[in-house]
């Protein structure tokens, strides 16, 4: 697969990945009953299984690794903390100020993700 192909897919899935956090976090505030229905307790499984797989393809096409190259490094260890964010907004919250918290922390740390992925660097200036 070339490496244009590769990159469109992940960021598409990335931004599909945070699109439906982004919903599943409002509808989870409102308490609405769309968090119950079975597409949004696979999809973003799906997408987010696609995501890692272009990640991994990505990583091995530009020969780039994660614990070898700073940038990369960076995007893996906030990714571990957007995934540890985002399941305490959505799942073990006990309250609502304390998931809007962690909903709004999550959405900075993908923000940040986004621009080391961007420009390379894990300290942004």
């Amino acid at each position: 697969m070339s490496f244009l192909i590769l990159k469109s897919l992940h960021m598409s899935c990335a931004a599909i990945s945070y699109a439906l956090f982004f919903l599943r976090g409002i509808w989870s505030l409102n308490g609405s009953g769309l968090m119950r229905q079975r597409w949004v307790r696979i999809a973003p499984h799906i997408v987010d299984t696609l995501l890692l797989i272009s990640a991994i393809a990505l990583a091995y096409s530009i020969e780039q690794y994660p614990f070898v190259d700073a940038w990369l490094t960076a995007k893996f260890l906030a990714l571990l903390l957007y995934i540890v964010l985002g399941s305490i907004a959505l799942k073990y919250a006990r309250n609502k100020t304390v998931r809007i918290f962690f909903w709004l922390a999550a959405q900075a740390v993908f923000g940040y993700i986004v621009l080391v992925a961007i420009n390379h660097k894990p300290f942004i200036n």
